[in-house]
């Protein structure tokens, strides 16, 4: 976008400052469109408060640079505000670009110039130009880049609906209009509408005069193909973009004034990398292998790139790639790690470059690829560890948007200091430009997150990626228990068998994963036949009798993996009985969870029950609900039982510290496409709305030995792409509970009253996971379909 800010200067100006030299780049254009057209961002934006500060109403040609100075800086909270400023200046009929009189003070020789220059341009008018469609366009691109694409979109349209009219500026709004709606509409899924704009935009001449803007348009549809993954057609899209005569000219012109304040860096990192980018992705995946190798190796060997951390960790998984085509193993290895720790180099996944090169990485199959190169070479430990990388990647972008964690620790507020400026620094540090400030800021960030991870390392695992490695990990393991943690990609699934003794890898059959486990689903929530039996036996085959002949223990902790988290493990049969029968099983989300486990501390063993809630519908209400939680409560002494208006939210808030044991019958809601707001329902007041969400237990502090779960898919999370599972779970260990116990799908009132009694009754003389086995097994003689009795599986301690 900053590349096609500086196009909008008139070329009779651009021709004036080449012939000065280029060397008065200040003295002609003023210290804010210096620090604009120079890609000094930081500088425009201190320029920019400085001007603006304390002032109720700011002309355009100035609020327009510091709005670009935000979203060049990813500073979204003033971004927005900014651009409603300028929307309404816009409204108010204020739509220069340029401050014509402000020049014409400071240069009036050359001003008379590019009046005289400019009057096939429109005059005055044509030389401050006309930012109507800018708003749009900028916000359009911030939330590309935040991976909002319906608001994309309709931000793409509006700025389409206000394409100016005059003939120097409608062919160039036209193509950047349009261009951006067509790559919104294909990274949001919407093929059709994408290929419609495509279209179109094809069909938008750039015949004299307006043969300058034949790049931009190429640009603009290489991009849309790339994101619509039609590789040929975005390299045709390439092919064309390559400069004119005139264009060539206008762009030296444009690198001359940038060069003279940014020690010859010129506009290499704003326009040249992300089309050297896109030109070398298009060529590596039609499959011109060598040509793509020799550019992404000279891309690799200028410093711009490495700074430009979303583009940097793409070319390095695509040498990746070129070198295992290659047979070279060990330096694709050595290329796939450098990925991954650009990658893990950043809190958020947030694609800051899709608007430049529309393309967004699946950063997973990075991690996919290192893990099955370490196996092939035999770094079955190391390739371990980068599984929970990966996993620990996964759960951070889940948790990206969220700041207000709880912090485990004494020094709260330190802590909570700590990561606001680690994230600033990060978010800073992200920036590609001429800034020598840049550098500094990375230092800083990488300085920060290593404190935080030595004062407060639970909370610095939900912000950067961290793990355990593989011998901490063995070492934590009880003597008596095999770790059986599953991975997969499109090709292939592995499962690591760990114990503390030693760590091995079974391969097994691939197939359709994903979806065996939806139609078993499927069909166990069907209590009226046996479809099950068939598929659940076929999963046991796959996922379970391989590695039964690698373990030599009945105590069985499963880390599970993708549509794997939505598998009821106790559930699967060999032929002759359920695993159920013979293992005794508990999982947990990843393996690097076992140090930020709690210790045993609670000093009573009175359980807090919370049943049926008054949800204001009484279809809603759940009879064998509120007779379960009575029930529960009277196999342990000292507890509590709350039901209807009384099970609030605001009571578990205020009461749900003091107990050891916190169960649940009610309602859950699982949100697939917002997981933090996944939540358990419970009657509202004037305190609280009833809904304890996912991102309310991450602020809490609990200090439970055990959470039961007793409700509708309280077990379910959102499972991120490659893995880890943010539901209610997830941040019931996180808010302090040492297990949880929770269920997969819908469950059966009644039957799950009469499993909850028995469990708590067998928790009095046996381990959590023990209890449960033994409850399910009980409820099964009674209820012999695994819909009544499987659903509930134990997470976190077993003891």
């Amino acid at each position: 976008m900053p590349g096609k800010m500086r196009a909008r200067y008139s070329i009779p100006l651009l021709g004036l400052v080449l012939l000065l030299g280029g060397c008065a780049t200040g003295g002609i254009l003023g210290e804010r469109d210096t620090a604009l057209v120079t890609s000094r961002y930081e500088e425009l934006e201190r320029i920019g408060e400085r001007e603006t500060a304390g002032l109720k109403e700011v002309s355009s040609p100035k609020l327009m640079p510091l709005c670009m100075a935000y979203a060049k800086l990813k500073r979204y909270n003033k971004l927005f505000p900014c651009l409603d400023r300028l929307e309404d200046n816009v409204r108010r009929g204020d739509k220069r670009q340029m401050d014509f009189d402000e020049f014409a003070k400071r240069n009036p020789l050359m001003a008379g110039m590019a009046m005289m220059g400019s009057a096939v341009a429109g005059g005055r008018e044509g030389l401050e130009g006309n930012i109507t469609i800018f708003p749009y366009l900028l916000r359009a691109e911030a939330y590309i880049d935040l991976a909002r694409y319906p608001e994309a979109v309709e931000q793409a349209k509006k700025a389409v609906a206000n394409i100016p009219t005059q003939w120097n500026q409608e062919r160039w709004a036209r193509i950047m209009t349009t261009s951006m709606l067509g790559l919104a509409y294909a990274l949001g899924g919407d093929r059709e509408n994408a290929l419609k704009t495509a279209t179109e935009l094809e069909n938008t001449s750039t015949a004299y005069p307006y043969t300058l803007l034949r790049g931009d348009k190429g640009v603009g549809l290489a991009k849309i193909y790339l994101a619509l993954k039609d590789y040929p057609k975005a390299l045709d899209a390439m092919e064309q973009s390559k400069d004119t005569l005139f264009g060539s000219f206008a762009k030296g012109v444009a690198d001359a004034m940038a060069a003279a304040d940014t020690k010859g860096e010129g506009l290499w990192v704003w326009q040249d990398l992300p089309r050297e980018f896109i030109h070398n992705k298009v060529l590596f995946e039609t499959g011109r292998v060598s040509e793509a190798k020799a550019g992404y190796d000279k891309l690799l060997g200028i410093p711009q790139t490495r700074e430009n951390g979303d583009i940097y960790w793409v070319i390095l998984f695509d040498r990746g790639r070129i070198a295992e085509k290659e047979g070279n193993r060990v330096q694709a290895i050595d290329l796939y790690r450098k990925s991954v720790d650009v990658i893990e180099g950043q809190r958020a996944t947030l694609n800051t470059e899709a608007s430049k090169i529309g393309f967004v990485g699946d950063k997973q199959a990075v991690y996919q690829a290192l893990v099955g190169a370490l196996l092939a070479d035999g770094q079955n430990a190391t390739a371990f560890e980068f599984v929970e990388r990966a996993k620990s990647r996964a759960l951070v972008d889940m948790l990206a948007a969220k700041q207000d964690f709880a912090v485990h620790t004494v020094n709260a507020q330190q802590v909570r200091t700590l990561l606001a400026q680690a994230n600033s620094a990060e978010t800073e540090s992200r920036v590609q430009g001429g800034d020598p400030a840049i550098a500094g800021k990375r230092s800083l960030a990488v300085k920060l997150k290593q404190d935080l991870r030595t004062q407060a390392p639970e909370l610095a695992a939900l912000v950067n990626v961290t793990y355990s490695s593989a011998k901490d990990i063995q070492a934590k393991l009880p003597a008596d228990e095999a770790l059986i943690e599953y991975y997969y990609d499109d090709k292939k699934v592995y499962a690591f068998v760990v114990t503390r003794e030693r760590l091995q890898v079974v391969w097994l059959e691939g197939g359709n994963l994903a979806q065996d486990v939806k139609a078993f689903r499927e069909a166990i929530e069907s209590p009226k036949d046996d479809r099950y039996l068939a598929l659940s036996q076929k999963l046991y085959r796959q996922l379970f009798q391989p590695v039964e002949n690698v373990i030599d223990k009945r105590q069985v902790l499963i880390v599970a993996h993708g549509a794997l988290h939505y598998l009821p493990f106790n559930a699967l049969h060999d032929g002759r009985e359920f695993l159920i029968d013979r293992y005794r099983l508990r999982l947990l989300p990843s393996a690097s969870v076992m140090p930020y486990l709690r210790p045993v501390r609670p000093t009573t063993r009175a359980l807090l029950a919370f049943g049926n809630p008054d949800l204001g519908d009484p279809r809603l209400d759940l009879k064998y609900a509120q007779a379960e939680a009575q029930a529960v409560t009277k196999v342990l002494p000292g507890s509590r039982v709350l039901t209807r208006r009384e099970a609030s939210e605001t009571a578990f808030k205020r009461q749900g510290t003091g107990y050891a044991y916190l169960h649940f019958a009610s309602h859950g809601d699982f949100n697939a496409d917002s997981p933090l707001n996944s939540s358990l329902l419970l009657a509202k007041d004037r305190d609280n709305d009833g809904t304890l969400t996912v991102g309310e237990l991450y602020s809490m502090r609990l200090n439970a030995d055990l959470v039961t779960l007793s409700a509708c898919e309280t077990g379910l999370g959102k499972i991120a792409n490659g893995d880890d599972v943010v539901g209610l779970t997830r941040g019931f260990l996180y808010a302090g509970s040492r297990s949880i116990v929770a269920s997969l799908w819908k469950v059966d009132d009644e039957a799950t009253a009469y499993l909850m009694t028995r469990f708590y009754s067998a928790l009095k003389g046996t381990s959590k996971r023990e209890a449960l086995r033994l409850a399910q097994i009980e409820t099964r003689k009674k209820y012999p379909h695994p819909y009544y009795w499987a659903a509930f599986q134990l997470t976190g301690e077993a003891s």
